[in-house]
């Protein structure tokens, strides 16, 4: 409350205008949203947009991740292309994903599993080759053997803390990713109301999805990938080390 208090009398002290707006007009702003189910629906496309991206890149950065930590020939090779995709702002993918899909859905939800996937990779493949090797001896002694159950029942549970805080990075890195994409793209979501507000100066409308999203991203974050990941880290009896 105070923080709003203050934000209003900087807006009337300093004059701002159409630049910034005042507190009063982004709550105002975000209530007609509600009323008019305009801010609803676009948020419940964007959560749809990034569970689906989430998935699609947690299914392949695991599967990439494990093939890397288990192939040397693999890892120094396209696990070294990985590690500079990276680097490449999942924004830079935009052209192409224009070009091959169009500005529809299919474009940002390519750009959204782009910018999630490899940060999933070197967290899987980290959390591969950081197993203690006496963990997957001691399992092949009990007739796991080398195949799809040593997998499952030793490599998985084993890396799940840094499969964990690779999960809750890939979040974050989606988020963005999907924004960006949404600015461009044809439909409902936050970022096409993003643009909308840039279109016609509305920088309160701009401002209502800013927070609309970091309230989300923080949500998710703290209420659903923290609580996991202490969790998991307290089962593991990692607590510890973490801090």
């Amino acid at each position: 409350m105070l923080l709003l208090v203050i934000w209003e009398t900087a807006y009337r002290t300093m004059q701002w205008g159409w630049r910034f707006p005042s507190a009063l007009q982004t709550i105002q702003t975000f209530c007609d949203g509600i009323a008019n189910g305009q801010l609803l629906q676009a948020t419940l496309s964007s959560l749809r947009r990034i569970i689906i991206a989430f998935v699609l890149s947690c299914a392949i950065g695991i599967t990439l991740g494990v093939l890397f930590a288990r192939s040397r020939l693999l890892d120094e090779t396209f696990g070294f292309a990985v590690v500079a995709l990276q680097t490449v702002p999942s924004i830079a993918w935009l052209p192409f994903a224009i070009i091959w899909f169009g500005l529809n859905d299919f474009a940002v939800l390519f750009i959204t599993t782009i910018g999630a996937t490899w940060t999933m990779t070197i967290a899987s493949r980290s959390g591969i080759k950081n197993i203690p090797p006496i963990y997957l001896k001691s399992a092949q002694m009990f007739g796991t053997g080398r195949g799809i159950r040593l997998f499952y029942q030793v490599m998985i549970p084993a890396a799940i803390p840094q499969l964990i805080t690779g999960m809750r990075m890939a979040w974050a890195f989606a988020w963005r990713a999907l924004v960006s994409g949404e600015l461009i793209a044809r439909g409902v979501g936050l970022g096409q109301m993003l643009e909308e507000g840039r279109s016609i100066g509305d920088t309160s409308l701009m401002l209502c999805i800013v927070l609309v999203i970091a309230i989300l991203g923080t949500i998710s974050d703290y209420f659903v990938f923290k609580r996991v990941e202490d969790r998991i880290w307290n089962q593991y009896g990692l607590n510890t080390a973490k801090t």
